[in-house]
């Protein structure tokens, strides 16, 4: 497996998270890990203890409708379902041997993108794009090599 990918998928996720407008953004995303919470319970892998995981995760899911906080808890429990379910050899796809551990890797970057509040990724972008303003003229006006010197010198 590669390991470099599932921090792909994880980054591409918040990316496209980052189209959608606040709140929107954060109740989409308390969906979306109450969903993640309840990814192996047709595997029952670990059996009856699947659904105080799945409960767990509802209720994570619940908070997060109003905090990002919890919203990146419930990934970073997620991402140690991943792992005991990797540990365990009960993929989340079971076509693909390694598929809870690439979730296990994709999952915090999620996390960390949610502990920052889920900022908009796609306007950092735009920012880091656009031309950065001088020392000289803080209200971002661009120096013209045309202008003449008024410094005196």
């Amino acid at each position: 497996m590669n390991l470099v990918s599932p921090l792909i998928v994880g980054t591409i996720y918040c990316l496209l998270m980052s189209l959608i407008e606040e709140p929107h953004r954060r109740h989409f995303n308390a969906i979306m890990v109450g969903g993640a919470g309840a990814a192996y319970l047709s595997g029952g892998g670990f059996g009856p203890w699947e659904l105080p995981f799945v409960a767990l995760m509802a209720y994570v899911a619940y908070r997060g409708l109003d905090s990002w906080t919890f919203i990146g808890v419930g990934w970073l429990l997620h991402t140690a379902w991943d792992v005991a379910h990797h540990l365990k050899l009960d993929p989340i796809l079971p076509f693909a041997h390694d598929s809870s551990l690439a979730c296990a890797i994709c999952d915090p970057v999620i996390a960390l993108w949610c502990f920052r509040q889920g900022p908009s990724l796609i306007a950092f972008v735009r920012r880091s794009l656009r031309p950065s303003r001088t020392a000289e003229h803080p209200d971002g006006r661009a120096s013209s090599p045309s202008s003449p010197d008024r410094t005196g010198i």
